[in-house]
């Protein structure tokens, strides 16, 4: 299928491509289809990925791995969550965090507090929020991503 695309324009995306997240993500509880999209020039290990809405072209949010940024990133799920999106495994799980890239870059942050889980056998996902004050909602990383690129 095709897809219209604020960022990328149009966009050919398979089938097997798409995650559903039953319930939305925060904020869009009527979004319930994705795909994640990279920048082609930069490649699938850039770092930053887009999660881009099937259902509103315009809705693209920047995610990323949080271990790229919080080497002990390890949030506590509940079993009950995990099971609503099958059969999670080590080699299945996906986690993502949401990015925010304001003009000045050196404001970058990730919310560790909201991070979005995917199983990518069964395409299925959900966004949560993660109890407790262990991980903040705006946690900075362009220090880290900076210190990163010229260690490289």
């Amino acid at each position: 299928m095709f897809i219209k695309t604020k960022i990328f324009g149009d966009v050919e995306i398979s089938d097997d491509k798409i995650l559903t997240f039953e319930d939305g993500i925060i904020g869009f509880p009527d979004l319930k289809h994705f795909t994640l999209i990279h920048d082609e020039e930069k490649g699938k290990d850039a770092g930053i990925r887009y999660f881009q809405s099937i259902e509103e072209p315009a809705f693209a949010m920047p995610v990323m791995n949080p271990l790229m940024v919080c080497e002990d990133y390890n949030p506590q799920v509940s079993e009950e969550f995990l099971s609503s999106l099958g059969n999670i495994s080590d080699e299945n799980i996906v986690v993502l965090v949401t990015v925010t890239v304001p003009t000045d870059l050196t404001k970058m942050t990730v919310n560790l507090q909201g991070p979005i889980i995917i199983n990518s056998d069964e395409k299925k996902g959900a966004q949560i929020i993660v109890e407790g004050n262990d991980y903040p909602v705006k946690f900075p990383i362009y220090e880290i991503l900076k210190s990163r690129k010229e260690g490289e």
